[in-house]
């Protein structure tokens, strides 16, 4: 299957695209290395995806057999 993108005839938008993406990342990873918020829009909600989801929490209970 053919994606229907159409490329930019400006060869200086050609990239944008992978620089947005790219940038995007930068801006999460250092937002979580700072501890500091990256907002976006979702679903028309202002939300900070810097917040990582904690998952529930696995006990790590040791037996020892005596």
């Amino acid at each position: 299957m053919k994606s229907n993108k159409q490329l930019p005839k400006d060869p200086d938008l050609a990239g944008v695209e992978k620089a947005l993406i790219r940038s995007a990342k930068s801006a999460l990873t250092l937002a979580r290395q700072t501890k500091t918020p990256c907002y976006i829009v979702k679903d028309g909600q202002i939300v900070d995806i810097s917040v990582r989801r904690k998952s529930p929490a696995v006990s790590r209970v040791r037996t020892t057999n005596k």
